[in-house]
């Protein structure tokens, strides 16, 4: 617990970049950990709560993304995102977060990320609205793949989470991984006030995403699914693994 605190503390060199996370869901499948580590670069560890790893996937809105010297442009700064992730640690024992796939909505975005962070992002087709109920109805298409469709909102209050929680092991994570055309692993740092996350409504939910990451569908609707009041994000550039300690 200690070095997922410490880990969450703001990185005193300057921000690359400020974004806004708005309308998140996470939809989280338990997931057997051997399976999850035969997929990893070598560096992560599965990360388990329980004795159980966890795949997820989380749809969202990026808005007004730009970079920290730079305005918002608002044919740029405002997409769709879309990822499937799970959960890792290095062998210092420090937790992060390891994308299989980004599906996005902006063209220069996928490749600026491809380029400059080393996560899989991916062109794809997405569109969201928000009703008034609240509800948002979600869809992304992967070129080659079927359509995902979600349909979510609140079903209740939203707090922090408790620390030695599920939830708390599920989204107080502040380091990503990636890795490199060589495999070599790469790490980067954002930072955000807590999470405040409360219980969704699921009316509509696809695994489609994963499946296209090379996941067997588990055939059974997501063992946890929660929404997240919408967040204030910087992020720092990525670096070399050893970096981040």
């Amino acid at each position: 617990m200690e070095e997922r605190l410490l880990v969450r503390g703001r990185p005193k060199a300057k921000p690359v970049l400020q974004m806004q996370w708005k309308e998140l869901l996470f939809l989280h499948w338990s997931w057997d950990a051997r399976e999850i580590q035969a997929t990893l670069p070598a560096g992560l560890f599965a990360d388990t709560f329980d004795g159980k790893a966890w795949l997820a996937i989380v749809p969202f809105f990026m808005r007004r993304v730009h970079p920290m010297v730079l305005p918002c442009l608002p044919w740029l700064s405002n997409f769709l995102e879309l990822n499937v992730r799970t959960y890792v640690h290095d062998g210092a024992g420090v937790p992060g977060v390891w994308f299989y796939s980004l599906v996005c909505n902006q063209p220069l975005v996928v490749e600026l990320a491809r380029r400059w962070y080393h996560l899989n992002y991916v062109h794809a087709r997405v569109e969201a609205k928000i009703d008034r109920t609240e509800t948002c109805s979600y869809k992304a298409r992967r070129y080659g793949f079927d359509e995902a469709s979600f349909r979510y909102g609140p079903s209740g209050a939203k707090a922090a989470a408790e620390p030695g929680s599920l939830e708390f092991f599920l989204v107080e994570r502040y380091v990503l991984f990636s890795a490199g055309r060589k495999r070599q692993l790469y790490a980067g740092r954002v930072h955000h006030v807590p999470y405040r996350i409360g219980p969704a409504a699921v009316e509509k939910w696809s695994f489609i995403p994963a499946m296209a990451d090379g996941f067997r569908s588990p055939a059974r609707p997501a063992d946890h699914a929660m929404v997240a009041e919408d967040l204030e994000v910087q992020a720092w550039p990525i670096r070399a693994h050893s970096a981040v300690h």
